[in-house]
């Protein structure tokens, strides 16, 4: 009878700790609010499979010779990049025409040359101390030794051209006076190809203080449809959403649901996942400081680091709805009351 009463004590304490938890969670999620939901569909509207096509058939076209890291393709992105904003009349945070943290030679081995991260920045309205980081790679892997282009449309064409387009939705609303509360930093990366430097580099040297950004939400190939989800294109792969912050998973979890409603796919969110995809672009090494991240991902696909990736197979619609998302997810963190919280800062879970 007595190890009857211990078993069933030991019951009630974990059904206990459960529902506490489950409370803990449920009282997250009720207490996120949705920001502006007009104005959010209104300026998601702006971003267009349109302007995207328009974009990455020029960004991922063979006059930038596959973007290698520190080559004159390279160099021709960042440009095209740097002049985009200008005639956008986004500014640089590092004011007036330099749109470019540079990276030395010296930084690279096996003789890559000097290479440059491309930052756009919209200044927040109510606290601009406070940055969202949107990132993406511009590189990619060149000419092969047969002469073949690698376009890299897709990887990561599509990620730069979300940025381009969010950054003009954004701006959009800045001029009709519902500007970014927090502000808000674009950021090209180079060098995402031979190891994350790119990312490596600015988390080493950032534009603003890394304890000031609050999260990246990093895009890497999100134009395609992998063999996962041939019946179903209705989907993307997030991926480290809920490792650093269990708010930011289920802001955007809520966002998806009210805006988009894509197929939130976490299979490569599992810890130990065998691809290591979690660790594998950009937005580890802010994940690495204990910055939240969203790694944004479409799955590879037979085109995946060939030459074949090319712009005409990118599937648009798609590549708009995801990018509205995105749009939607960094609109809220950037005007909701609070700031974003780590798990070991939010009073809800502790």
């Amino acid at each position: 009878m007595k190890t009857f009463c211990i078993l069933s004590a030991f019951v009630l304490i974990g059904t206990c700790s459960t529902t506490k938890y489950t409370t803990k969670i449920q009282n997250l999620k009720d207490s996120i609010t949705l920001a502006d939901s007009i104005l959010v569909v209104n300026y998601a509207n702006t971003i267009t499979k349109e302007e995207l096509t328009t974009h990455l058939y020029a960004f991922s076209s063979d006059d930038f010779e596959g973007r290698e890291v520190g080559e004159k393709g390279q160099k021709i992105a960042a440009e095209f990049l740097k002049s985009y904003y200008q005639n956008e009349a986004i500014e640089s945070p590092y004011g007036g025409s330099n749109y470019f943290q540079t990276i030395p030679e010296g930084f690279f081995s096996n003789g890559i040359k000097a290479s440059e991260n491309v930052l756009a920045f919209i200044e927040g309205s109510e606290k601009p101390e406070e940055i969202i980081v949107i990132s993406a790679h511009l590189d990619h892997l060149g000419v092969n030794d047969d002469g073949q282009i690698n376009n890299g449309a897709d990887d990561d064409g599509s990620g730069t051209v979300a940025i381009m387009e969010i950054a003009q939705a954004f701006n959009n609303a800045k001029k009709d006076g519902y500007g970014p509360k927090r502000s808000i930093l674009f950021l090209h990366l180079t060098a995402e190809e031979i190891g994350k430097k790119g990312s490596e580099f600015y988390v080493n040297h950032p534009a603003f203080p890394l304890k000031n950004t609050i999260t990246d939400l990093n895009i890497d190939m999100i134009g395609r449809v992998d063999k996962n989800h041939t019946n179903n294109k209705n989907y993307i792969y997030l991926i480290g959403s809920d490792r650093l912050s269990k708010e930011l998973h289920y802001i955007s979890e809520k966002v998806n649901k009210n805006y988009t409603n894509i197929y939130l796919d976490y299979r490569y969110n599992v810890e130990g996942e065998r691809n290591n995809y979690y660790s594998r672009s950009d937005h580890y090494n802010f994940a690495k400081y204990g910055i939240p991240v969203i790694f944004y991902f479409n799955g590879e696909h037979n085109d995946y680091h060939k030459p074949t990736d090319t712009p005409d197979k990118i599937d648009y619609k798609l590549l708009e709805k995801r990018t509205k998302l995105i749009f939607a997810t960094a609109w809220q963190i950037a005007n909701q009351e609070h700031r974003l919280t780590t798990d070991e800062n939010n009073k809800f879970l502790n």
